[in-house]
This record gives structure tokens, sequence and C-alpha cells, in this order.
């Protein structure tokens, strides 16, 4: 395994400068932000463009995955996290006109993953969430299957604030639907495994990765503390709304040793990027440094 981080916390920093940060800070890999190029507003922990998908050309591709190797960095995936069935059709169509140039990206770039999400309409079940799934997906699983790039989707609900309630943006959270998503697109679709989802879902994690772990392609370190008093005054119908608070690796409920020894069962042996959406390391470049730093810290002795 090797350890890395996911760009995004750094959106007016320049790749290079993340980069070599990154590798003098004992990192060995990134995962890239590529949200679309854009001044408006976007939601937390999106929009970051490090590398613009729509501009970059295949030899541009390659001079950017050789800068990081002079750094000693290698490229996990390349992330971008949409609502690919967002209700809006313009606005589904907008993400996964993008989606796809990612896709064209990561195969320039000869990265084999690109990280995102299935999506949701929060306003419809999950069964017929995933009627619409069919139609959606298998164009966008063939492109990237075309270009040699296989998709991960992200098990998170995408649930954290009241315009993604009640259903969430992100339907790829659980078992029952991880089964449907493997049987329609296994093969040329894994996962994006982020523990942390597991916990205020009272998912079992051992579990969970025996079932799923040859399925993963990525994996991602975050972790959640459940705040108790949030969840007595909200109950689970709030669906963590209140109660599940984003934290840096060690500071929340994911039992790490057994995250370690599920996947090294499992045989994953693939990057781990912590993904940063801790408050209490905020509101500087130092400060997202230093929590992404007790995040190395704390999960170093179990990446070998």
């Amino acid at each position: 395994m090797i350890l890395g981080l996911l760009t995004a916390p750094f959106a007016e920093t320049p790749l290079g400068e993340v980069a070599g940060w990154a590798s003098s800070a004992g990192f060995e890999a990134l995962e890239i932000a590529c949200w679309p190029k854009s001044s408006g507003a976007s939601r937390r922990y999106a929009g970051t463009s490090h590398i613009d998908a729509a501009s970059t050309s295949p030899s541009q591709a390659s001079e950017i995955v050789a800068s990081l190797a002079d750094k000693n960095i290698s490229v996990s995936g390349l992330g971008y996290y949409p609502n690919p069935l967002h209700p809006d059709p313009a606005h589904r169509e907008a993400v996964i006109s993008h989606l796809k140039k990612v896709v064209v990206l990561a195969a320039n770039m000869g990265v084999p993953v690109v990280n995102t999400f299935c999506g949701g309409d929060a306003s419809k079940t999950v069964d017929v969430n995933w009627q619409d799934a069919l139609t959606v997906w298998p164009e966008i699983v063939a492109h990237a299957r075309d270009h040699g790039v296989k998709l991960a989707f992200e098990n998170c609900p995408m649930i954290f604030s009241y315009d993604e309630w009640p259903g969430g943006h992100n339907i790829a959270y659980s078992p029952q639907v991880w089964r449907r998503i493997l049987e329609a697109w296994g093969g040329n679709v894994g996962m994006n495994f982020d523990p942390s989802h597991l916990v205020w879902q009272m998912i079992d994690q051992a579990r969970f990765i025996r079932e799923f772990g040859p399925y993963m392609l990525h994996a991602h370190a975050k972790d959640l503390m459940i705040d108790h008093d949030g969840l007595y005054e909200r109950g689970i119908l709030s669906a963590g709304i209140g109660w599940q608070v984003p934290r840096m690796p060690g500071l929340g409920d994911v039992d790490w040793s057994g995250f370690f020894s599920g996947l090294y069962r499992a045989g994953y042996d693939g990057p781990i990027i912590i993904e940063h959406e801790d408050r209490r390391f905020e509101g500087s470049d130092d400060q997202v440094k230093r929590g992404f730093l007790l995040a190395r810290d704390v999960l170093r002795p179990f990446v070998k």
C-alpha cells in the first residue's frame, strides 16, 4: 500500500506546490481533484480544479505525470464527484459531459481509475433511482471502458444538509445497491471505499470489506465521529444531519486496525488516500497541512 491525499482542500494552491509539499511530508500519491473550471459557487469540499480536463492536451497530460514523478509522486486516481442522476436534465447533462472529459484525461495520463458518484435524486426512492441509473450509466461505463479506464463509485450517501434530504445524492452506499452495481457493471465499475460512511449507517465494517473487498479499486481514509448529543436530539430519522461529524483519521469512530486488517485479507494493496473534511483543520493551507500530517502519523504504521 501507499499513502497519499486528495488535493481538494488546496483549492487555491497550484498542483505542483501541493505535490512538492506532499512529497516532502512523506506522501507517495495524490488523488487529483478535477472539477470543471468555474468561478461560481460550489458545494463544500467540491469545485477544486487542479487539472482542467476540458483543455489539457495528451502531451500536457504526459508532462503533468512526469513532473509529479520527478517529485516521487504517483497519481492514484482523478476525482470528480458530481450527481449524474440529478433531477435537472441540464445539470445532469453538464456533469456527465465533464465526467467523460475526466475519463479521457485519465486515459491520457495513464491513470487507471476515475473516482466519482453514482448519483441520486433525493426525492426518489432507491429503487426508482436505480431504474434511472440503468438508463444513464451504461453509456458512461462504455465510454470509460473504451478508454481503458475504470470508474470507482464512492460509498457515500451524500446527505449532509437538508437540500440533500431525505434520500441523499448518491445511492451507492449500501450492500443492497452495491450488489446491483456489480451485477450490472462489475469489471468496469468498482468501489472507492470510505469507511467513515459505514459508521453512522451502522453497517458492519468487517463484513462489508469481506464481501466487497475484491471490488475495491481505491480507498479513502476519512474518519467520522458520532455526536451522541446531536443523535439524542434529532434521532436516526434525521439521516445523520446534526450528528455525523467528519474527522481526520484517528479522531473519530472508525476502527483503523480492522480497516487495514480487512483490506489486507481481501487482497487490496492499492493507495490509501486521506480525504480531508475536518472543520477543525481548516482556514488556511497551514491548518489543512496540519490535519493531513496528523492523519499521516496515525495511518503510517499500517501502510507498508
